[in-house]
């Protein structure tokens, strides 16, 4: 770089982080409402391209100063271009550490949908959930006014399913909702068919998958008191209809089902669903309770349906263990079973093998259906 460039990008540094240090400025409550007000409009617009993000997530004053504004009473429109500024932001990495050291300003917007929004990108990595469900207990109510939001009268935000499902990545978010005392993971259950956002439908299936990682509640959440797996298979289930021998053994939600029953629209979803099915299946008791409610007759119809190669991997997985023989001595329970490094790695090589050859099957029929043969005259 010669020596006229270098100057003119030290230059340029310089004049960003004046113009950063003005913006900070006139964030704060010395500048009068309708400079705020402008401040905050200019940083909602920056917040829309990368770059813009990129430079203010490297401004933690500005940051600071936003999140002061986005939660001030009565400060109108300024704070919710504040709000929108930081849920842009939040994506970015860099922003995560100031975004954290502003939990007490930013906290009081849940469980509003900027607030879940701006959280569920900050808590993104396990120490990040930590730090925000710590501030939660030390605020008084931890999860509850998120869980509160679950019972209406007004619908949730969106943005409140993956907060939870991030939250719930970490034993101390799992614990939360598992609390029995509190009734909580009863509240996430209907919302595994919640048509009205993808978004928090997939956030609350992947908190109830998160959830069946904690084995030891796997009794207490197959019993009649939670009885969270009809809430997982139904989303799984079509329109098909049994031989009555094979319906009395469903549970009495999955019967006689209705001929304009859609399965889930979202594969991502589905694979989750059966994950969660699938840790529920880790203990022997837990088996015990799937197979006896006929999930297999579920999964045997979906694996007839689909055509996602991962969510079909996933379900022949599962009825492979429904199927199959009882683990040995020892063994019950899978979740603790310890699996030496060399047949854990030979393990993933398998599954890479399988996941590549599905993928060029998957091409090859695609590449068929591009190109049919040529009809003989």
């Amino acid at each position: 770089m010669s020596e006229a460039s270098l100057s003119a990008a030290m230059s340029e540094e310089a004049e960003v982080e004046a113009a950063a240090a003005a913006l900070a400025a006139l964030l704060a409550p010395a500048a009068g409402a309708a400079a705020r007000a402008g401040a905050a409009e200019a940083a909602a617009a920056l917040s829309g391209t990368a770059a813009g993000r990129r430079l203010l997530a490297a401004r933690p004053e500005a940051l600071a100063a936003l999140a002061a504004l986005a939660a001030e009473p009565g400060a109108g429109a300024a704070a919710a271009a504040a709000r929108r500024c930081l849920v842009n932001v939040s994506a970015e990495p860099a922003a995560r550490g100031a975004l954290l050291a502003a939990l007490p300003a930013l906290l009081p917007l849940l469980p509003g949908g900027a607030g879940c929004g701006l959280l569920a990108n900050v808590c993104r990595e396990p120490a990040a959930a930590r730090r925000v469900l710590r501030a939660l207990r030390q605020r008084g109510p931890g999860l509850a006014p998120l869980l509160e939001a679950l019972r209406g009268p007004a619908p949730p935000p969106p943005e409140l399913g993956p907060l939870l499902c991030n939250l719930s990545q970490v034993p101390e978010g799992r614990r939360g909702l598992l609390d029995r005392s509190r009734c909580s993971v009863q509240r996430l259950l209907p919302f595994t068919q919640y048509k009205d956002s993808a978004v928090h439908r997939r956030g609350i299936v992947g908190a109830l998958r998160n959830c069946c990682f904690e084995h030891e509640h796997h009794e207490w959440l197959l019993s009649d008191e939670v009885d969270v797996l009809p809430f997982l298979l139904l989303p799984l289930a079509g329109p098909e209809e049994f031989p009555e021998e094979e319906m009395e053994r469903l549970p009495a939600d999955l019967q006689y089902l209705p001929q304009d029953k859609q399965r889930e629209e979202e594969p991502d979803i589905r694979k989750m669903l059966l994950e969660a099915i699938m840790l529920l299946t880790a203990t022997k008791a837990g088996r015990h309770v799937v197979r006896e409610k006929g999930a297999y007759l579920i999964l045997r119809e979906l694996h007839r349906w689909e055509r996602d190669p991962d969510v079909l991997s996933a379900c022949e997985k599962l009825i492979q263990v429904l199927i199959g023989d009882e683990p040995g001595p020892g063994m019950e329970n899978l979740l603790e079973v310890s699996v030496p490094e060399e047949v854990e790695q030979q393990l993933q090589r398998l599954d890479r093998e399988e996941d590549e050859r599905r993928r060029r099957e998957q091409a090859e029929q695609r590449e068929a259906q591009a190109c049919p043969e040529e009809l003989a005259p």
